[in-house]
């Protein structure tokens, strides 16, 4: 399980639901919100080859986005259910 922060114009750019897209199609778990301070945090769970890879596509991100960085990190979260969008905290 990764978390995993984006940083860049990724806020009104259809960030999150590109995200949830990606992560369905490579049947991951874990959510997905922005931060205050204007980065996105993924939460995702599964097969380590389909994390990485979700980690790798954060890179481009959705169409209309820019992603300056990618920080990904060990998480010991309790295993989600599903891929969903969470409140901005």
């Amino acid at each position: 399980m990764r978390r995993i922060f984006i940083t860049g114009k990724v806020h009104n750019v259809g960030y999150r639901a590109w995200a949830i897209r990606r992560a369905n199609e490579l049947r991951l778990a874990g959510w997905v919100r922005n931060l205050k301070d204007g980065r996105v945090e993924i939460l995702a769970a599964g097969e380590e080859d389909a994390v990485s890879a979700l980690i790798e596509d954060c890179r481009t991100g959705s169409e209309f986005s820019r992603v300056d960085t990618v920080i990904a990190e060990a998480a010991t979260d309790r295993m989600p259910k599903g891929f969903t969008k969470r409140f901005t905290v």
